[in-house]
């Protein structure tokens, strides 16, 4: 199925359809309505925010949403974190700044100053940690609730130097192994299962290779800093560590590499891993997000082989009839409109044949959106209407935003997709 319209459309019917964030049928009496950049206002402010800039529909709309999520307290300290409140709402206050120099100033120093403290008070937590030899959780460091996603925030801001820096130290001491029960572990790995709970499934935990709440997303964050020239001792260093262990997990298939999301204790005392079955190459587990992570240190570490290797994974990932088989859904997280997103992004940055293959993909990725050629208007009445709702992650709005990343009408070098650690590098070797 080739789209059969530009993803413009498709991102200004959901928009549309998203008109008022005070619509009573959106979830507004849910706690989590006003600050979720996952599933509530943010998200969707988000979408309003690129379109106004995009010239495609008015920002008093985008103001209308972001006032939404600023009418009231937002969460704070420890009970925030990168999809969730200060770091979550100064995410899109900070889109739409950069689109209008000036705007929200006020604000934003407001949940800068809150988000700097929390940085410092989660970086001491995890030095400590380390210090008593205890192993991570997994929202320690991830992108979703830990590190990697509170850095990606303070990576756009240049009042939070000195916390970028803290938190980019901090994650190269993950980086060095631990010895746990008389066995050398990676700083990484978590007493947990990948839920972040106990789970007797994974007794003495995992290895986590995931963008989302894996190595992966710390590994994008320390390769986009120091392709923005924020550098700090063993920052290189720890990239090339995390690359490694990532080779060292690779399956070679017929249809390209190939890594699993997770690796057990068995898995590690053994040296080896069950080559996986069929999996959804997504950004939050998967061929894709690791591919773009890849790309990413090997620009920042100058490492050409691993640049070609990174973006053919994906154009063959996305050539695959079981590995899209097993992709059933449109999301931003783990679904075509993800892939479409990323396959674009590492385009930008892959060599001129790889990203001709990956450009190729982005019609028929798009088009699985729409399967029945419903029209734009139509599958975005769906996708709103579909569980779990209309937001960033798995619903419309992120649908949309990748549909208009997609479209020449996007606008060039956005960053609202910094959240998820895949913003195109500002400069970066060639």
């Amino acid at each position: 199925m080739i789209f059969a319209y530009d993803g413009h459309e498709l991102a200004v019917a959901v928009a549309d359809l998203l008109d008022r964030p005070d619509d009573p049928s959106l979830p507004i009496h849910q706690p989590w309505w006003r600050q979720s950049l996952a599933l509530g206002v943010p998200g969707i402010a988000l979408l309003h925010v690129e379109l106004a800039a995009a010239g495609l529909r008015p920002w008093r709309r985008a103001h209308r949403w972001l006032s939404a999520a600023t009418s009231g307290p937002v969460t704070a300290g420890a009970d925030s974190h990168p999809f969730h409140g200060a770091p979550a709402v100064a995410h899109v206050l900070a889109c739409a700044a950069a689109h209008r120099p000036g705007a929200y100033a006020r604000a934003l120093d407001g949940l800068d100053t809150a988000i700097a403290a929390d940085a410092r008070a989660r970086v001491a937590a995890a030095h400590g940690r380390i210090d008593a030899g205890e192993l991570p959780a997994l929202a320690e460091f991830d992108a979703i609730r830990g590190l990697a996603g509170i850095g990606a925030y303070l990576l756009r801001r240049p009042s939070t130097g000195d916390e970028l820096r803290a938190v980019l130290e901090c994650l190269v001491r993950l980086a060095s192994p631990l010895q746990r029960d008389g066995e050398v572990l990676p700083g990484w790995w978590t007493g947990s299962g990948p839920n972040g709970r106990a789970d007797d499934r994974f007794p003495g935990g995992h290895g986590n290779l995931g963008m989302a709440h894996g190595i992966a997303g710390p590994l994008a964050l320390l390769s986009l800093a120091a392709l923005r020239g924020v550098l700090v001792p063993g920052q290189l260093a720890a990239i090339s560590t995390v690359c490694s262990w990532l080779d060292r997990w690779r399956s070679d298939t017929a249809a390209g590499p190939s890594w699993p999301y997770w690796i057990t204790r068995a898995q590690l005392r053994a040296g080896n891993a069950a080559t996986p079955g069929a999996q959804r190459p997504s950004w939050c587990y998967g061929t894709a997000g690791l591919a773009h992570a890849q790309q990413l240190a090997a620009l920042a570490t100058g490492d050409p082989v691993r640049r070609v290797a990174a973006g053919d994974a994906l154009a063959r990932a996305l050539v695959d009839p079981r590995q899209l088989a097993a992709t059933t859904d449109s999301s931003l997280c783990h679904g075509y409109a993800g892939l479409a997103h990323l396959a674009r992004r590492v385009a930008a940055d892959a060599p001129s044949g790889t990203a001709a293959r990956l450009d190729a993909r982005v019609p028929h990725l798009l088009g699985l959106i729409d399967p029945a050629g419903a029209g734009p208007r139509r599958t975005a009445a769906a996708l709103i209407a579909a569980a779990p709702g209309p937001g960033l992650l798995e619903g419309a709005a992120g649908v949309a935003l990748a549909a208009l990343s997609c479209s020449a009408a996007s606008t060039p070098d956005s960053a609202w997709d910094s959240c998820l650690l895949t913003a195109r590098p500002a400069h970066h070797r060639p």
